[in-house]
């Protein structure tokens, strides 16, 4: 399947216009249209709502049963994500503003929605939400990754009073030792000692000031 095709679900109940519709859907800027009809908001929704795969849909207002508008609502709430084109016969704003409230793409009118219109409208909509969904993945992206630093930065601190606290204990035990220690090879387990006592404060240090730099 070519990666320029655009499956389009027109819900409309006019068998003319869909025939009208397929005439303007002919191939625009090298994508070619895969046009599916459902005559009403039911048919609509169970396609919707199945495994049928829509990249756009083109959303008359005038139908029996459920207008558009109410159409558009259900699927809203029932959290189908799928870019919408809504269509009426005339320019009632009211009815569009109150379709924005569902997360339509764009307000057409029919009768202007003619030769390119249409399917120009589908692919720049189309252009748009994919834009905009990468948008949102870098924004998922740069927010897990800046939860996976602060939860590093919050480790580092942890390991760092950690090792303090054991450090800090065997530091004054070594003290009180070589006080009390006279052969000379005690002393120089203990010289030794202090000394790996001194790297580990070292490494936890550089360890605490990267942790630093970092925020």
């Amino acid at each position: 399947m070519s990666e320029n095709l655009i499956n389009v679900l027109l819900v409309d109940d006019d068998a003319e216009y869909v025939s009208v519709a397929k005439h303007y859907l002919k191939d625009f800027q090298n994508h070619t249209f895969e046009l599916t009809w459902a005559s009403d908001g039911e048919i609509a929704f169970e396609k919707l709502s199945g495994s049928h795969h829509f990249d756009v849909v083109l959303m008359d207002y005038f139908m029996p049963h459920a207008n558009g508008l109410e159409v558009i609502k259900r699927l809203y709430e029932a959290k189908i994500n799928v870019p919408i084109i809504f269509l009426t016969a005339n320019k009632d704003f009211r009815i569009a503003v109150e379709a924005m409230k569902y997360g339509i793409e764009e307000y057409l009118v029919k009768d202007e929605a003619v030769e390119t219109v249409l399917p120009r409208t589908i692919v720049n909509v189309l252009e748009r939400v994919g834009l905009e969904r990468k948008i949102d993945e870098a924004e998922k992206q740069k927010m897990i990754a800046q939860r996976r630093a602060d939860g590093i930065q919050e480790l580092i601190v942890t390991m760092c009073h950690e090792f303090n606290n054991p450090l800090a204990a065997i530091k004054i035990s070594a003290d009180i030792l070589q006080r009390q220690t006279s052969s000379e090879q005690d002393k120089a387990l203990l010289h030794r000692l202090n000394t790996n006592i001194s790297s580990l404060e070292q490494q936890i240090v550089k360890l605490r000031d990267l942790n630093t730099q970092g925020k």
